[in-house]
């Protein structure tokens, strides 16, 4: 059965990319690699590393600024702040009230707050935008997501270490104008817990306790993926999940103009090509040059379609990805 679509406009979209540039030979050098190891291994050439003044909400308030001089509005127009992160910028307040602060909403009143679904928080934050909009209770609404993934890798680990980059991306979001207008056709998001420690950062919450254990919450601080696991379970899920999504959107894969996924790795985007027979002309790729970007990675990828003219109103777009829980997560636009 279709899902009924929700009136969904994407207004206007940015991204910020922090200045240093961490060039894969860096690794091949540091671990006494071929030059070229680290890129073949981890399918990125680059990744851009966030530096001390370049916090998650400043890297998330110039993207905002961006997405909002394209939409032609201010910040003060709008009637709420989503910030998806995956890792917020400390523990409290939540990010979104930071980022809020930054483009001078501070005496505004306007809704700030965070939504964490990992690596799928922009497309949980779309949704509820969305259903909000269609409500009645909101008008426009920033999304952004900003992550510094470097704080949380570990140097040494030739897995995650060369695979994830920093950065940040908004859009700002209305319902539209009428009959026929953008839309959202559908969106899911599915829950397979088996897979809950295959991505983790165990310290930040409450089970770690830093006064009793300093050097557990230390190394729990690290980030750690069991990557072999996680992408078996995607491959065998992940086809059924986008069935029932497309399914949802009342469309198939084959009427899409962009098809938008999170830039996980190169083995899952070569596979979502592969197993999906998609042309290289609909799949959206920024890997290579910003890594796995985390919460921000759809909203980058999202931005660098439009950028590059990928997208004309009318047109279908799905963004799909999938989280630490383990969770897929998906959405079909009308643009």
């Amino acid at each position: 059965m279709s899902a009924r679509p929700l009136p969904l406009r994407i207004l206007g979209t940015g991204e910020y990319r922090p200045v240093r540039i961490l060039d894969s030979r860096e690794f091949d050098a540091r671990w006494g690699r071929s030059e070229g190891w680290t890129r073949r291994h981890a399918g990125v050439a680059s990744r851009r590393v966030a530096g001390p003044d370049e916090a998650a909400s400043a890297m998330a308030a110039a993207a905002a600024r961006v997405a909002l001089d394209r939409a032609g509005l201010a910040a003060s127009e709008l009637d709420a702040v989503l910030c998806a992160n995956s890792v917020g910028e400390q523990a409290i307040p939540c990010t979104a009230a930071l980022v809020h602060r930054r483009l001078g909403l501070q005496d505004s009143g306007i809704t700030a707050y965070d939504v964490n679904a990992t690596c799928l928080g922009f497309l949980v934050a779309l949704d509820h935008a969305a259903l909000a909009i269609a409500a009645g209770r909101w008008k426009r609404v920033l999304i952004v997501a900003a992550e510094v993934a470097s704080a949380g890798l570990d140097p040494d680990d030739p897995d995650t270490a060369p695979l994830f980059g920093d950065g940040a991306a908004a859009v700002v979001v209305d319902g539209g104008d009428g009959d026929g207008a953008p839309a959202l056709l559908a969106a899911r998001l599915e829950t397979y817990s088996a897979g809950a420690d295959f991505c983790q950062v165990e310290s930040g919450g409450t089970r770690i306790r830093i006064h009793e254990d300093p050097e557990a919450y230390v190394a729990g601080a690290r980030f750690r993926m069991q990557g072999k696991a996680t992408y078996r379970m995607a491959a065998r899920l992940l086809p059924g999940f986008l069935e029932r999504l497309f399914g949802d959107a009342g469309c198939a894969l084959q009427d899409l103009a962009a098809f938008v996924p999170h830039q996980a790795s190169a083995k899952a985007l070569a596979h979502l090509e592969v197993a999906l027979g998609l042309p290289a002309t609909k799949l959206v790729r920024v890997l290579e040059d910003r890594g796995n970007q985390m919460a921000a990675s759809l909203p980058v990828a999202l931005n660098a379609a439009v950028e590059q003219g990928r997208l004309q109103r009318g047109d279908l777009v799905a963004l799909v990805g999938s989280g630490a829980g383990l969770s897929f997560g998906g959405a079909v636009l009308r643009w």
